[in-house]
């Protein structure tokens, strides 16, 4: 699956996630389209490690979780509880398992198992940090760019940052803007 471009500029997990729906200003384009995709962006975005078993089903619930996270981080002019709900739902479906003590050559050591089903901790961990973004001082802004449409983090001191990314869309607005004054310049 090496031919999708993931893009994880958002500045937060729930933000990449929700930017696994390209051109949301045109008609959109789907990149979780299936269960393989799924397993990529997991093992990509650092939510799992080697082969995870992922279904149909999780495809679905990471798109659900996707719109009702973009939804409450964007939130129209009313919110929606079923949005809400969905996040919190996601939230507390798969709690980590919690840290044990392993004794390693007479050392103790700390040890986390591997939580039984990754990817519903996956989905438990990005709508735990929808949830951290949704009540923080941070906003989510939309790309400036015509032709992108990505979500991200605005930390900035100022809160005017403009583009996703500064190296794409950035870049390619700082060109056109260059080039549109050198053509009214001749």
């Amino acid at each position: 699956m090496t031919d999708m471009e993931w893009v994880f500029d958002g500045g937060r997990p729930c933000l990449d996630l929700v930017n696994t729906m390209r051109s949301r200003h045109e008609e959109g384009v789907e990149l979780l389209t299936g269960p393989d995709a799924l397993a990529e962006w997991l093992s990509l975005a650092g939510f799992t490690t080697g082969p995870v078993p992922v279904t149909a089903g999780n495809v679905l619930a990471a798109k659900a979780l996707r719109e009702a996270i973009d939804r409450v981080l964007l939130p129209p002019e009313e919110l929606s509880k079923m949005d809400v709900e969905l996040v919190n739902n996601a939230a507390a479906s798969a709690p980590a398992p919690p840290p044990r003590l392993t004794l390693v050559d007479g050392v103790l050591r700390r040890e986390v198992p591997a939580p039984k089903d990754p990817v519903a901790a996956a989905f438990a961990a990005l709508a735990a940090d929808a949830i951290d973004l949704a009540t923080s001082d941070a906003e989510v802004r939309i790309c400036a760019a015509d032709d992108c449409g990505q979500r991200f983090c605005d930390a900035s001191p100022r809160r005017n940052r403009q583009w996703c990314s500064m190296s794409r869309c950035g870049n390619r607005a700082k060109a056109r803007a260059h080039y549109a004054r050198t053509l009214a310049r001749d």
